[in-house]
């Protein structure tokens, strides 16, 4: 049986917003976006500068289980970079780079087709010179700024970064600063593994 008093919603985070509800120095936070209600916290969190899935919820044992590093769930993200990664750095993506002296877990990398979100406000930073290109990277483990780390690490810079899925929750086509509702049973059936 589920409890009424639990609530789920999923976001796609804007580019600039602080994934908090509070800032003393006035920048866009989530309740810029969003009504939510008391008790409603996000589980995790994206940096300023990156975009897409989040999930906010009061159910405290999901919210524990998500952020717990020995349950290893996956976490998706579309970067796009600076350059066109080899198969070589990809490859290295893959089987954990040394980033603050510690060698990231194995993760899932390959280059993928431009994902065609809307242009970001404000726009990357492009060169002339030098092409961009999109990876899909696939992680189990949550460190700080990992992503950008990681591909910097491997000499393509992250220049735009968008979470497109945890575990089986997809950000779909939910628009940039879009929040949805979703049922317990709907959190339930897409994360499997809870």
């Amino acid at each position: 049986m589920s409890n009424p008093k639990l609530k789920y919603y999923i976001l796609n985070k804007p580019y600039g917003v602080l994934t908090q509800f509070t800032d003393d120095e006035n920048r866009p936070t989530l309740a810029s976006l969003y009504d939510f209600p008391k008790g409603v916290y996000p589980v995790g969190r994206l940096d300023m500068d990156s975009e897409g899935l989040l999930l906010l919820t009061n159910d405290k044992p999901l919210t524990d289980y998500l952020l717990n590093p020995k349950q290893k769930h996956e976490r998706e993200y579309y970067a796009q970079v600076e350059g066109i990664p080899t198969k070589e750095a990809l490859q290295k993506l893959c089987s954990g780079v040394v980033i603050e002296g510690k060698k990231t877990l194995p993760a899932k990398a390959k280059l993928i087709d431009d994902p065609n979100f809307p242009p970001r406000v404000p726009p990357i930073r492009e060169r002339k010179t030098i092409p961009t290109s999109w990876i899909s990277l696939t992680l189990i483990e949550g460190r700080n700024r990992q992503v950008r780390k990681m591909t910097a690490a491997v000499g393509f810079p992250t220049l735009r970064l968008i979470r497109v899925r945890i575990e089986n929750l997809h950000l779909g086509d939910l628009k940039i600063g879009e929040v949805r509702e979703v049922e317990v049973s709907e959190i339930k059936s897409l994360l499997m593994s809870f």
